[in-house]
C-alpha cells in the first residue's frame, strides 16, 4: 500500500511539477500517465522522500488552508530560499509563515527554530515568541530570538 498527497488541478498538473521539482533539490518526476480521457492526466513525483500525486481535471477545485505542505527550514537563507521560490510567479503570502503557491496551493515555511521556540517550557518565552510570530508573514528568525529573549524590538 502506498498513500500519496493528492493534488487536483484544472490543467496546470504537469506545470506544478515542474516547479516543485525544480524548487527542491533532491526532487524527481516518477511519471506521466495519459487516461483515455485526454482532458484528464495524471503526475506523479517525489519531492525529497514524499511521493505526490497531481491530477489533471478539467475542473478547478480551491484549496484552502486545511491541507498545506510544511517545509521545515534550518535558518534564515534556507526560509528566504523557500519563500521567495514558492511566491514566485503569482504566489501570495499568508500570515504567520503561510504562502499560497501560484497554482494556489498552500505551504507553511517554518523554521526549526520556531517549533523548539513556541514548545519552550518557559510558557513567557513560548508566548513571546508566538506573539512576535502572528506578526509576520515570512518568518524572520532575528526577530522571534529578540522575542523570546524579551526585546520588544522588531526589523523593518
Amino acid at each position: 500500500m502506498k498513500i500519496y498527497p493528492h493534488l487536483w488541478f484544472a490543467s496546470e498538473a504537469e506545470e506544478a511539477m515542474e516547479f516543485y521539482t525544480s524548487i527542491f533539490r533532491g526532487s524527481k518526476v516518477l511519471e506521466r500517465v495519459d487516461l483515455p480521457d485526454p482532458e484528464l492526466s495524471v503526475v506523479r513525483f517525489e519531492l525529497p522522500g514524499m511521493p505526490v500525486a497531481a491530477f489533471n481535471a478539467h475542473s478547478r477545485v480551491p484549496y484552502n488552508e486545511a491541507f498545506s505542505f510544511l517545509v521545515e527550514t534550518g535558518d534564515q537563507e534556507e526560509t528566504d530560499y523557500y519563500w521567495n521560490a514558492l511566491t514566485a510567479g503569482g504566489g501570495k503570502e499568508q500570515p504567520c509563515g503561510w504562502l499560497t503557491d501560484k497554482f494556489g496551493v498552500y505551504w507553511q515555511v517554518t523554521p526549526t527554530i520556531l517549533l523548539r521556540m513556541i514548545a519552550d517550557p518557559d510558557r513567557q518565552k513560548a508566548a513571546r515568541a508566538l506573539q512576535a510570530m502572528y506578526k509576520m508573514k515570512k518568518i524572520v528568525i532575528a526577530d522571534l530570538e529578540r522575542a523570546f529573549a524579551g526585546d520588544a524590538r522588531l526589523s523593518a
